[in-house]
């Protein structure tokens, strides 16, 4: 028992470095295989050896180093010699005192002194009548820990990160969007609107980014704070063609990064974990994977990113800075002259620079790594109707069926389409519905029969398109007016009396101005017929195929 304790303080877990654990785990894997076997062949061995790079010798000296020892990674860690120079010459009762005394002793989170565990040393070595080794012998001792697991074991592990590599040894990613970061962040700008050309405050930006290539695949920057709905504009930004994005932005550049990605790795924030973005994923066959929680360091491409984003932007008239210090005595909202669609105008140019320039890691343009993996792999599906990717995405509720359709937050939807489904509702279970925050003058209805959407518009099809936080905001504002009971036309009629009153204000105060400009930010949905064709599932479109999957004609594209 001695022998194998010292042997453990020479070339322990504690000591040993990562090179020679590994070498040691790895050895485990092949030998412990191989010794399973009563007799080993040399082809066998020969292939073991192969698998190590060492010799047939070897091999059945680390097999006889296994049989003999506790059958466990340690028992194989590489042996050095060093003609004796540097080895322990205590006794090996006095080694495997030092060992207990620094496990029980120093590798605590009481932290104690080398003094105070030197201490310790002495009381037992006397209590025990055993040579007393000196204080440098015990300091030596402490030096060969890995340093990693001795600030672990003292501090914790927040204390240890700075000893670790940032990425450790995340899988190897090599092919387009195999995966895609994203994360969000408020603009470090002020903006101003269309009409008054006055301060409204900061945008929010979502922004996915390839790890392969390292080329931005999604880009959005909306007046909303971050949700699933942001999330699911960055996903449908991504998968889809963004040349009629940039046509519509009046913008003439390059920009082919684009389809559906395999999987998306973000932060543990509500919007990443919302039942809407795992439902949207499940049902689009694309993986969720979360930064461990604490280290954000996970997600370092993407924080690189958003951080040379931020870079170009303080580089802007209005800018904020990264922080009041920075910003001195700058006046951001004096200064501020771009609207929300110059932005978006000026970051679409920007990530065209971004993908033109050489990376430091890459050691190639990101547009030339994106060709190259197109060349190699082919180019990644798209997906031919933005809307119906998506609807997946957008926030659910669930309802009863009525004769009269389907009443969400005191508005009622129905259409002719219904009339099916509602001659059978009494064994239809509660009905999944999606709709977007920004325009509820419609939902879209899951068939209780498949997986397409039936659009559903307002039951009274001459009320206006409202968002979500109008239609909140009325009811607030309805129950401080003591109406217990609200109905539809109430309701619209307060939106109507608040959209007036912020129109009045807008010329005075910038809060009235950005409820103004997220509502033109809104996109007008156009009038469904009584009976809209099913919305199937975002189909992507192949490019080894002929003829791309033909749009959702109802719905107008974004």
């Amino acid at each position: 028992m001695v022998d194998d304790v010292a042997d453990v303080a020479e070339l322990g877990v504690l000591t040993a470095s990562a090179a020679e654990w590994s070498v040691a785990v790895r050895r485990a894997e092949v030998i412990g295989r191989l010794a399973q076997e009563p007799r080993v062949r040399i082809a066998e061995a020969d292939e073991a050896a192969t698998q190590l790079g060492i010799s047939r010798r070897q091999v059945y000296e680390l097999l006889k180093r296994w049989r003999a020892g506790s059958q466990v990674a340690s028992d194989l860690l590489p042996r050095r010699s060093t003609g004796g120079r540097g080895r322990g010459r205590l006794p090996e009762e006095v080694e495997a005192l030092l060992l207990e005394v620094i496990r029980s002793r120093y590798l605590t989170r009481q932290r104690r002194t080398v003094s105070a565990v030197y201490e310790e040393v002495v009381r037992q070595c006397r209590t025990r009548g055993l040579a007393v080794p000196s204080r440098g012998t015990l300091e030596r001792r402490i030096g060969r820990l890995d340093p990693v697991a001795s600030v672990t074991a003292r501090q914790g592990a927040d204390a240890a990160r700075a000893l670790r590599s940032a990425g450790g040894e995340p899988p190897v990613v090599e092919g387009l969007l195999e995966q895609v970061q994203i994360d969000h962040t408020v603009v470090d700008l002020e903006i101003v609107d269309e009409r008054y050309r006055r301060p409204i405050g900061r945008p929010y930006v979502t922004v996915a980014i390839d790890v392969a290539s390292h080329c931005v695949v999604g880009l959005v920057v909306i007046l909303e704070p971050p949700s699933a709905l942001s999330v699911g504009l960055c996903l449908a930004h991504m998968a889809t063609d963004k040349r009629p994005w940039l046509e519509r932005l009046g913008v003439e550049a390059a920009w082919p990064m684009s389809g559906k990605p395999r999987e998306i790795f973000t932060d543990n924030a509500p919007e990443f974990t919302s039942e809407a973005l795992q439902r949207g994923c499940d049902q689009d066959g694309i993986k969720q994977s979360y930064r461990p929680p604490g280290q954000p360091h996970f997600g370092g491409i993407i924080e690189r990113l958003i951080g040379t984003m931020m870079e170009m932007v303080h580089e802007l008239p209005g800018t904020t800075f990264s922080n009041p210090a920075e910003r001195g005595g700058y006046d951001s909202q004096a200064s501020a002259v771009l609207t929300l669609a110059e932005l978006n105008k000026w970051l679409a140019l920007a990530v065209a620079v971004y993908h033109g320039q050489v990376h430091g890691t890459l050691k190639q343009t990101p547009a030339g790594r994106w060709e190259q993996g197109v060349a190699e792999g082919g180019r990644p599906a798209t997906v031919s109707s933005e809307t119906a990717f998506l609807v997946d995405f957008l926030p659910a509720e669930r309802r009863t069926l009525t004769r009269t359709g389907f009443t969400l937050d005191h508005v009622q939807y129905y259409c002719d389409a219904l009339k099916p489904w509602i001659a059978r509702r009494r064994q239809l279970e509660k009905i999944v519905l999606r709709r977007d925050p920004r325009d509820i003058s419609r939902v879209w209805a899951l068939d209780p029969d498949g997986d397409s959407y039936l659009p559903v518009p307002y039951r009274t099809m001459s009320r206006p398109p409202i968002s979500l936080w109008e239609q909140r905001a009325a009811v607030a504002r309805l129950r401080e007016l003591g109406r217990d009971q609200v109905n539809e036309t109430a309701l619209f009629a307060m939106v109507e009396q608040m959209r007036q009153i912020t129109e009045d204000a807008a010329a005075r105060t910038r809060r009235a101005r950005r409820e103004v400009e997220r509502r033109s930010a809104t996109p007008v949905t156009r009038r469904t017929p009584q009976d809209p064709a099913p919305l199937p599932p975002a189909a992507a479109q192949d490019p080894a195929e002929g003829e791309p999957v033909r749009p959702f004609e109802v719905i107008e594209q974004w």
